[in-house]
Order: C-alpha cells, then structure tokens, then sequence
C-alpha cells in the first residue's frame, strides 16, 4: 500500500481504486480501516477512489500518545494527504463517524473543499446528536425478524455504554436496508477492521466546538451533498436534512430501502446519485419523487429548448447537436427515469416519461419551451403536449414510434449479458405498449396546439408513410424526411439541424 506523513511524523495508508478525477474517501467506524467501503457500489468505474486507513487501523501505524485518534486531530491528516497527493482542491466524500472529520475539515480549510459528500453521516460535530428514542424507533421497524430481539438488546448495551464487539456484532442488523448474504458477509469484516478500543479518544472532551463549526459551515461556498438511507437511524433522514441546511449549497439525496451503508443495498442508486453530484456537467431535479438527473448548453437566458432521449440511451447522446443547439437556446437534455444518472424506480411506461417531462419543466420553470424527443422520448413528448398542450412551445418529433400496433407484434425480449447504462425493465414494459398502444393517441393528436415537425430518417426502419401520416394528422404538423437512420441527430447532424432550422430552432 502506498504511504503518507502525518504532521506528527506518523506514517499512513491508503489504497487506490479506479480510474479518473481523484475522490478521498474517509471510512468511518469511528476507527475501521477503508477496506469495508469497497469501491461504493461501483463508484470506480468514473473515479479514482483514494481511500485512507486512518490512524491504528489496517496498514497505518498506531499512535504512541493515544489523543491523537481525536477526531478534530486527524484533521491534519486529511490536509496531509491532499498535499501528498498534490492536489489544489479536493472532493471529499466521508461515511458515517468520519463525517464529523470531513466538517471539521471543511471549516478549517474551506478553501481546499471542491465538493463534500456525505454519506448516512455522524452529525456530532454540528451539535446534532442521534438519540436513544431516534434509534429504538428505527430498530422497531425490524419487530419480526427472527434476530430481532437480540439486536435490540445488544443496541440497549451499546446506549448503556458498553460497546462491545460483540454488541457491535449482534446489532449489525438494523443497520442495513435488509439482512441478506451480502450484507451478512460485509459485516462480518467490522471486528477485525475496527479499532475499538480507540473510539472513546475519538470523541474525548474538545473535539468539537458545534458553534464555531456551524458558523464555518454556512460560509462554505463548495456544494454538499448529502446522503441518508431511508431506514437509517445513524442518521435519519429527517436529522441528515437538519445537517443539510447548514450549508449555503447543499442537497440531501434519502435512498430508499437503505440503511446505514447504501452502496451494500442499493449500489447501482447509491453510485447513480453520487455520481451525479460529483461531475460538474450533470445538475439533477426532482419531479413526482424522482430524480432527474440533465446536462445543460448554452446561455440561461435564451429561449429553453428540452431533449428527450431514446429508450436505452442517455443525455449524452445529444452532445454534438446540444453544443451547436447552444448557440441560440438554452438547451437542457434530460436523463428519463430507468436511464443514465437519473433514478431507477424500477415501474416504467410511456405515460411515467410523460410524466417525468411534465416534472421536469415544471422544476426548471420551462412552460412553453421547444420540445425535442427521439423514439421513445418523442412519444412521451407527445402524449405531453396531447395532455398539457400549453407546456409546449413547439413540438419535434425524431423517429418517434408510431401509435399503431406492431405487426407482427415484438416477441419477449431478452436481456443482453453484461452492464447496461438503463434499467432492463424498461425494455418490456415499453414493448408491451409498442405492440398495442392505447387507440386514444391517435383519435386525439388534435389536443396537440403546439406548432409540430416530424423528422423521420429515409433509411431508419420505422415505418416513414407512418410518420408522414402522424405529421398530417396533427394540427399544424410536417414531416421532414432526412438521409439518415433510426438515430437522425447523430447519423445526420447537420441534416438533423437543417431540418430544425427550416422550423424556425436553432437560428438567431
């Protein structure tokens, strides 16, 4: 393992994951050595995790003067390894206890601070305590488990103040969303990897000063984000939200179904979310209580233009037509539910994308934009502007799949191998629309008063006279055919955009 110097001379470990910007990561425990945090849910596939041992734990040496595990001491050592690894600024992510670490880190050196990710975090430093009544609430909701009642009486044991390992074992498992094989397995690792008998210099007399700390806090100009699993009680969803209001520029994202260590429950939305909040291109809403992570070009105060993606994409796939949209528009490309950094619920229709758009140009304060949906991000475009027709500015419509039963119908489909950047659910539960959508789609495309063009690629498979067809039968509609396939604005950008153009977008 690599090493660093402490200010005290005291040499530390740390292990390296992934590839990409740097991301400190702080474990918690207090105390537990970085190997439980893995490589959170996935988060090394887009940076490289720098993940510390803190002091007696895993590879770093153990103090000879036992003050220095107190938490506002490590400080320095978090200072030391950013110096070590030659960075300006830092993103900071810290779980659980080490979030009283990464606080105090940012009011003593808010200026290092690029972001702050805080995850299920201990709250002692702000002068927000979990209670004893907090967490036997919590631990209530898991009544009739079969370990339950061992739990409970080890959690008593540990608010009497005797934190034992074995306690530490037997209450494992209220913190997490549900007690399966991996949960099981990841915490049969805390014992070895937790210096116990040092937690009580961590949090001795003096380590936190709440007043002074939260005075720093709301001078912080770096965004917060922080994390809370839905059945946590270390902290609640309701304590994590006090602690997100003491910064000027924090978001507090609940996981449902987690516990205290939401990558182990949920790694695909535990990764999503943080993932979402680290890249700096990605902003995120929410709509209907769904996350909707978007990408954003251009002037904010220029006419707003919304892209909607295909099904299996992303935001990403518009890039090359939104930075040259830009130009003229203020140009928002969202993430639908099921797909890229946005959530994935898990329930998917033609009618929840609609919905979604419907969310998402409310949060932005978008009535009237320009409306831009490919496939099936131009069907929920237009059973938008069919059902709330003064949202809509001007409706586009590319290669959108049209409202006519498929025949022959789509046999089941079968998940490819391997990992997908959209929830496979999706696929089902749109063809079971495609092969037979509702017939009141078509009877009413005269609810659509927004000005329509319909961009059909020549050599796409879909069905063109079809689309002509859908453009004629739309008040004010045109159907504008362009030498490309399924995927127009990529195949043809500049066909795709000249076709735009003749509608009156993208021009000044």
């Amino acid at each position: 393992m690599p090493t660093f110097t402490a200010p005290d001379g005291a040499v530390l470990a740390y292990r390296l994951l992934g590839r990409g910007e740097p991301l400190i990561c702080l474990p918690g425990g207090p105390l537990r050595a970085s190997a439980y945090l893995g490589d959170l849910g996935g988060l090394s596939r887009t940076r490289r995790l720098v993940l510390p041992d803190p002091r007696g734990t895993g590879g770093s040496a153990a103090p000879d003067d036992p003050s220095a595990y107190r938490c506002d001491r490590l400080v320095g050592d978090v200072e030391a390894l950013r110096v070590h690894l030659g960075l300006g600024h830092i993103d900071l992510l810290a779980h659980s206890a080490a979030a009283n670490l990464a606080v105090l880190y940012a009011a003593r050196h808010p200026g290092r601070l690029r972001t702050l990710t805080l995850i299920t975090p201990g709250t002692r430093a702000a002068g927000l305590p979990v209670t004893g009544r907090e967490l036997r609430e919590a631990a209530a909701r898991s009544a009739g488990e079969p370990w339950y009642a061992e739990a409970r009486a080890a959690l008593e044991e540990i608010l009497a103040g005797r934190v034992t390992d074995a306690a530490r074992s037997a209450v494992a498992p209220l913190t997490y969303g549900r007690w399966d094989a991996t949960a099981r397995a990841h915490a049969a690792g805390a014992a070895a990897q937790t210096n116990t008998e040092a937690a009580s210099f961590h949090y001795a007399e003096g380590a936190f000063d709440p007043a002074a700390t939260v005075a720093a806090l709301g001078e912080l100009a770096a965004p917060v984000l922080v994390v809370a699993g839905e059945h946590d009680a270390g902290p609640r969803p309701d304590r994590a939200a006090q602690l997100a209001a003491l910064f000027p520029h924090a978001e507090l994202a609940v996981q449902p179904g987690a516990g205290h260590y939401p990558w182990i429950d949920d790694p695909g939305t535990f990764a999503r979310t943080v993932e979402a909040f680290l890249d700096p291109a990605v902003s995120s809403v929410r709509a209907g209580g769904i996350r909707l992570a978007h990408r954003t070009w251009g002037d904010p105060s220029a006419p707003p233009l919304v892209l909607a993606h295909g099904r299996g994409g992303d935001s990403r796939d518009w890039a090359g037509v939104a930075a040259r949209l830009g130009a003229h528009h203020r140009v928002y490309a969202l993430d639908l539910r099921g797909h890229g950094l946005s959530d994935w619920p898990g329930r998917y229709s033609f009618e929840l994308f609609r919905d979604d758009l419907h969310g998402f140009l409310e949060a932005r304060g978008l009535a009237g934009a320009t409306l831009i949906g490919h496939s099936a991000g131009g069907t929920a475009a237009l059973l938008l502007a069919q059902r709330h027709p003064g949202l809509v500015g001007r409706l586009v419509l590319e290669e959108p799949p049209p409202p006519v039963p498929l025949d022959p119908p789509r046999p089941p489909a079968e998940r490819p191998p391997g990992t997908l950047g959209f929830d496979w659910p999706v696929v089902p539960a749109t063809d079971e629309w495609l092969n037979d959508p509702d017939p009141g789609i078509r009877e009413h495309l005269d609810r659509i008063t927004a000005p329509t063009l319909v961009i059909g690629g020549t050599r796409s498979h879909v069905d063109q006279e079809q689309l002509r067809s859908l453009a004629g039968r739309t008040p004010g509609g045109r159907y504008a055919p362009v030498d490309a396939g399924h995927l127009v604005h990529a195949d043809n950008p500049d066909g795709f955009l000249a076709a735009l153009a003749s509608f009156g977008i993208g021009r000044g």
